[in-house]
């Protein structure tokens, strides 16, 4: 049985010194020399940071879900997401998710609500994955994608999202996490 204790704050590491390697618009890495609570140094640990991004779960009236197709070239390969993208200067995480839910797909929900805020890689990567979920969705508009956006949407009925990950077509972790947590709450 877990206690109080069990989750209690670990003390943080200690900064002693940081040098940026790479700034640029999507990666930021910096190396840093640390010193744990144990007193143990670490003399080259590396940040990876990049901006934060938002992500909708939408179900349609009809219990349809609208999701994105996409190469992603990290992986070599297609990947089946929900609509997602980096959250703009001054734009909060949620006016992102509608934002990106209309742009890639052309659906929009009058209610939308948030669902979970994850640290897809947390052990060196600094970004946040803002997930929401929206019901009630339809389509009011065709896509609006930016240039370096090439992605189809693939409308798929919610109940099959299980079977989708367990064949490997919804492969993202953070995605299939959200997924899973708004099923487990009941929100289809």
């Amino acid at each position: 049985m877990s206690t109080t204790k069990d989750f209690e704050p670990v003390p943080p590491w200690q900064v002693l010194s940081e040098t940026t390697l790479v700034e640029q618009r999507w990666l930021t890495v910096r190396e840093q020399h640390v010193r744990l609570a144990n007193g143990h140094e670490i003399e080259r640990f590396h940040l990876l940071g990049g901006p934060s991004w938002s992500a909708v779960l939408c179900v349609t009236e009809a219990g349809q879900v609208p999701l994105v197709r996409q190469y992603r070239h990290g992986m070599a390969g297609t990947s089946l997401e929900l609509p997602a993208g980096v959250i703009d200067a001054e734009e909060q995480p949620i006016a992102a998710a509608r934002r990106e839910l209309r742009e890639e797909t052309g659906f929009e929900s009058a209610h939308i609500e948030a669902l979970a805020t994850l640290v897809p890689e947390p052990a060196r990567n600094t970004a946040r994955a803002h997930f929401f979920f929206a019901r009630g969705g339809r389509r009011v508009a065709g896509q609006s994608l930016d240039g370096s956006e090439e992605l189809s949407v693939v409308v798929v009925p919610a109940h099959e999202l299980f079977e989708l990950i367990e064949q490997g077509h919804i492969v993202h972790g953070s995605h299939i996490a959200a997924i899973l947590l708004a099923a487990r709450r009941g929100l289809f």
